[in-house]
């Protein structure tokens, strides 16, 4: 039997006995899914977003707090012929990039957790429109 022979009956076999599975939780009885499951809690958002808020207020503040106490060694140090000066002095960087990296995803959380909640509100606001021009559109009929 040659290669494409045998190749050609392998994947034709393969194919033919190939079922999909997917991974997941086993089906609850009554089937379908609840509404819940579309649902935005604005109370649990908002405080989520605050508290992202308040630990960039703080991250802010106490991540800076030896910034300059921290520079200032670098340089004495590295003035003073000290090897650790340079190393201080990466480390003093690394921090501040670090830093700046946690500080823009605690706003990016907030911001984005702000705007889900105001485009969550009119989205049901706009849904709401629409299903009641559409109990007018049945009774003009």
């Amino acid at each position: 039997m040659s290669f494409d022979t045998e190749w050609s009956s392998v994947r034709s076999e393969s194919t033919a006995n190939v079922s999909m599975r997917l991974n997941q939780l086993p089906v609850e009885p009554g089937g379908g899914s609840s509404a819940a499951d579309l649902s935005a809690n604005q109370d649990k958002l908002g405080a989520i977003g605050n508290a992202a808020f308040l630990l960039h207020g703080r991250l802010n503040t106490a991540g800076k707090k030896a910034n300059a106490s921290t520079s200032e060694a670098a340089t004495m140090m590295t003035a003073n012929g000290f090897r650790t000066g340079a190393a201080m002095a990466t480390v003093h960087e690394t921090w501040g990039s670090q830093l700046q990296t946690l500080l823009d995803a605690c706003a990016n959380i907030s911001n984005h957790l702000d705007y889900s909640a105001a485009s969550h509100a009119q989205d049901e606001k706009d849904i709401a429109a629409s299903l009641s021009t559409s109990k007018i559109n049945e009774y003009l009929k």
